[in-house]
């Protein structure tokens, strides 16, 4: 198993409501030693971050977290906000509803306001694939290609499951060929974020990873 492959792949991730500066900062300093390919955390905590870290690690932070029902025109406020406070990628939610609704044309229209809110910031879009139908799944996955998005993800971390790895190898057949996969949420072994990156993903959203390196004697 290559877990540096692995820890450059990870997005290691705090976005618990009770999360503290030194919190924060302990998670930096993790993500820089093991070398991951970014920290993603709370927004009030970017501009923090990114004086703290410097160009040793990606700031990257969350948009419309975690329900997504925010307007477009606050989303895209926000993720202007967080640029400007120094983060280099931006993961939003969608709306989950206008999905419901089979209103596409309005979540194709919610990432591209997110998206010039961006300034050319990496875009990452979640979709929550737990609460949605494999149909609505590959619907998105045409969405998110034409949007001009960076990548799709697969979830919040904060509803029911997170990733899979049946809907990483969906997402795989039916993303477009610019788009890269993120799978997130409940990635509880090494060998489970080895899979998930050899059937496609990128990159891969977690709070273990480091934690699992660390016990299986990877030095940081």
């Amino acid at each position: 198993m290559n877990i540096k492959n692995i820890l450059a792949h990870t997005d290691h991730t705090l976005l618990k409501q009770t999360a503290t500066w030194s919190d924060i900062m302990t998670l930096c300093d993790e993500a820089v030693a093991f070398g991951c390919a970014s920290v993603c955390i709370p927004p009030t905590f970017v501009k923090m971050a990114k004086a703290y870290v410097e160009d040793k690690m990606k700031v990257c932070t969350v948009i419309g977290f975690p329900n997504g029902y925010h307007t477009s025109d606050v989303k895209a406020f926000e993720a202007s906000e967080a640029v400007k406070d120094g983060a280099d990628e931006i993961d939003m939610v969608i709306d989950l509803g206008m999905v419901k609704m089979g209103n596409y044309e309005a979540v194709l229209k919610d990432i591209q306001t997110v998206k010039e809110g961006c300034h050319g910031r990496l875009l990452k879009v979640i979709i929550e694939t737990c609460l949605l139908t494999d149909d609505e799944k590959i619907k998105l996955c045409k969405v998110v290609t034409e949007s001009g998005a960076d990548y799709i993800k697969t979830s919040t971390g904060f509803s029911k499951a997170g990733a899979t790895f049946s809907d990483i190898e969906l997402f795989s057949k039916n993303i477009g060929k610019n788009v890269k996969i993120k799978a997130a949420g409940g990635i509880s072994t090494l060998e489970d974020a080895e899979k998930f990156l050899s059937i496609g993903a990128d990159r891969l959203g977690s709070s273990r990873i480091v934690c699992l390196a660390r016990e299986a004697g990877y030095n940081d």
